[in-house]
């Protein structure tokens, strides 16, 4: 069997593909470098596996390649692909997100209409729940997205359904809650305050640090990932969350403190426009139907991307 990644250079596409890789899989990996953080960072992520017999790599743009031939060799599709940001997401930048978000999917989808595929893995987002106190959240909960990201990720969901129910595209969406570890990207808020820390410079958060998440270790992203292909499950959609409670903003950085053994120097500002005050996910249905086992916790999680990161900038 052979399985494509896009965005296989990114955060969790390249920790899926090392996923796959020592399952003895063969594996085609694309990844264009779009500019939302330096090239570099992306190269470290493939460095390990790049040279791999069974691993395949294609830099190029989706809206650029033939997809009917691309698809045609492969038998899974994981769709991690995307332009990443909820803050970015605003004005003239939207274009973007209608492209690599929107536009790259559907295109993807037309290519899989025509092929054989097994299964249609997307990556979709928590994001696209809005800001609820409706907790934990369900995949029956009314969508209400409160920022272009958000937007982008539910249309592109909404495509993935609808041709499953047309055209028989066997898709299944898992809806990511914030996910952490190793290779996180460096514009989520880990990496930015865990370097802080690390480097002795002030860390700023939006609001009062009483928000809450439901971390996702992204190991266990790519478990569900790996499931979410071998299930019978198609048309589907998936949350996917951590092991663990939902834990507080503030919470989290006494953690990272605590591990590191050093104290964070911090500013309060005011609440980003499109930032939700809480997460949480509801997994009833993907450990039912799934057999999923989230099996990190943030404390080992965090354990782990502060060594890499100490790696990078100490």
């Amino acid at each position: 069997m052979k399985h494509l990644v896009t965005g296989a250079a990114g955060f969790i596409g390249s920790n899926l593909v090392e996923g796959l890789l020592a399952r003895g899989e063969q594996v085609v990996g694309v990844d264009c470098f779009t500019d939302y953080y330096a090239r570099e960072l992306k190269e470290k992520n493939l460095e390990k596996i790049i040279e791999a017999d069974n691993f395949e790599f294609i830099e190029a743009d989706l809206l650029e390649l033939d997809l009917v031939d691309l698809l045609a060799r492969v038998d899974y599709v994981y769709h991690q692909a995307a332009q990443a940001g909820v803050r970015a997401s605003w004005g003239q930048s939207f274009d973007i997100y209608t492209d690599n978000n929107i536009r790259v999917t559907q295109q993807l989808l037309e290519a899989a209409k025509e092929s054989e595929i097994k299964k249609f893995v997307y990556a979709s987002s928590s994001s696209v729940y809005g800001d609820t106190d409706n907790l934990p959240m369900q995949e029956t909960n009314r969508l209400q997205p409160v920022s272009p990201y958000g937007v982008s990720k539910l249309a592109a969901e909404n495509l993935c359904y609808l041709y499953w129910k047309n055209f028989g595209v066997p898709t299944i969406s898992l809806r990511y809650f914030t996910v952490f570890g190793e290779r996180q990207r460096p514009d989520m808020a880990f990496h930015i305050f865990i370097k802080a820390i690390l480097t002795g410079k002030q860390i700023t958060i939006f609001g009062d640090g009483t928000q809450s998440r439901n971390f996702t270790y992204v190991g266990d992203v790519v478990q569900a990932n790996i499931l979410a292909a071998e299930s019978d499950e198609k048309g589907t959609i998936f949350n996917v969350g951590g092991a663990g409670e939902r834990v507080t903003l503030n919470r989290t950085i006494n953690i990272m403190e605590e591990i590191i053994g050093k104290e964070a120097e911090k500013e309060y500002q005011a609440v980003a426009k499109g930032d939700v005050k809480h997460t949480e996910a509801d997994e009833t249905k993907i450990r039912e139907k799934l057999g999923y086992k989230p099996k990190v916790g943030l404390q080992t999680g965090l354990e782990r991307e502060i060594a890499w990161l100490r790696q990078i900038y100490l």
